[in-house]
């Protein structure tokens, strides 16, 4: 058990935390609202949270459609300085415990540490693809919507000993984001999320709401006894991404046996597998993860992404193209699969954008002369 000594939040621990919270957000509505009065702001916050008095505000809910129907919570500026806050003080006494194929909300561990983790993983368990073996695929069913809240308290409270911290986890992990909810969007798009998706027709005291620092990260802390079963009693190879799971094994029934073992311990605090996203496939076929599909020797990006991100590209005026179509080249750039980078490129060279040798990244637009006709091979497509 970790002990703390009891300490006060200082003006540099606030204010780190209102710049993590303001990276790439900086220029957002509700960012620059806040930055008007910054020292003001900051001061109050900052005598609420010395004096115990602070609470979150109503948050923000609203409906995405892709790539399905689900609820998306956005808490108030001020509220996710706090959980910034509160990431920061208490995940060095988590994350030295995580294990390594545990992935997301863990810094340099996104999908393409995953993906990588994944590919290494496989090559072993093959021996380089010269054996055959098969994967355990497991998702979660509906995973924020049925945490429940006490149990996840307990394991918190288990590490946190600082009176403050452990207030704080106390009040994000227990708030009712329900009450006085301040609905943003189209009401039709919410009406698409599924019942069972949604947090308004959850019981009290079940379900973390997505979209917050502190929910992503409090799931790796209720997920983690689970990680620490697999590789240490089951002793698979495994790799998790939030709640998508994958497990290796020559022999099938091994992981078959293992997918019982999951449902057990899953069941002692209130989740379940999803068992039409749960199955057993050969690896050698492909194995679909965070995005990418892993094959023998080669990787390339899920053909749905693929055909989505040629949509998207297509229908977008050239301001936002510029920025999407080098996202989706630095995705692709990291899947090794050239028809799809070819494919991108094509369509920023067609509107006349120059891209550089390797293909990564936009430069800028051609000049419509006649010799634009005449492609340079540093551009050349098709």
């Amino acid at each position: 058990m970790i002990t703390l000594q009891p300490s006060r939040i200082t003006v540099a621990e606030l204010f780190e935390a209102y710049y993590d919270c303001r990276r790439h957000k900086r220029t957002t509505r509700s960012a620059l609202a806040f930055e008007v009065n910054l020292e003001d702001n900051l001061m109050g916050l900052l005598a609420e949270l010395q004096a115990g008095t602070w609470s979150p505000a109503p948050a923000s809910v609203f409906a995405i459609t892709r790539p399905k129907p689900r609820e998306v919570w956005a808490a108030q500026f001020r509220d996710r300085i706090v959980h910034h806050l509160v990431y920061r003080a208490i995940a060095p006494l988590f994350e030295p415990s995580f294990i390594a194929d545990s992935c997301a909300c863990i810094k340099g561990r996104g999908t393409l540490y995953a993906a990588d983790r994944l590919a290494r993983h496989l090559r072993s368990a093959t021996e380089n693809w010269s054996k055959p073996a098969f994967v355990l695929k497991a998702d979660i069913a509906n995973f924020f919507g049925s945490i429940r809240h006490t149990d996840l308290f307990s394991t918190l409270a288990y590490k946190v000993k600082d009176p403050t911290m452990l207030d704080l986890c106390r009040k994000l992990v227990f708030q009712d984001v329900r009450q006085d909810a301040i609905l943003r969007g189209r009401p039709k798009d919410m009406a698409r999320v599924p019942p069972h998706k949604s947090l308004f027709q959850t019981a009290p005291g079940i379900g973390l709401p997505i979209g917050n620092l502190s929910s992503q990260f409090f799931a790796n802390v209720y997920l983690d006894p689970l990680d620490q079963m697999i590789k240490r009693r089951l002793r698979l190879p495994y790799v998790r991404y939030v709640d998508d799971m994958v497990m290796i094994h020559r022999e099938p029934k091994v992981l078959l046996a293992a997918a019982d073992a999951i449902r057990a311990h899953l069941a002692t605090i209130g989740l379940a597998l999803a068992e039409s996203k749960t199955f057993i496939a050969d690896a050698a076929k492909g194995v679909d993860f965070v995005g990418h599909i892993i094959r023998p020797h080669r990787r390339s990006g899920r053909p749905k992404t693929h055909r989505v991100a040629i949509r998207r590209l297509a229908a977008m005026p050239n301001p936002d193209f510029i920025a999407s179509c080098n996202s989706y080249l630095g995705l692709y750039r990291h899947t090794g699969s050239r028809a799809q980078i070819i494919a991108i490129a094509r369509g920023a060279h067609q509107r006349g954008f120059k891209l550089d040798k390797g293909l990564t990244k936009i430069k800028m637009k051609r000049e419509h002369t006649e010799a634009t006709d005449m492609n340079p091979p540093y551009i050349r497509c098709r």
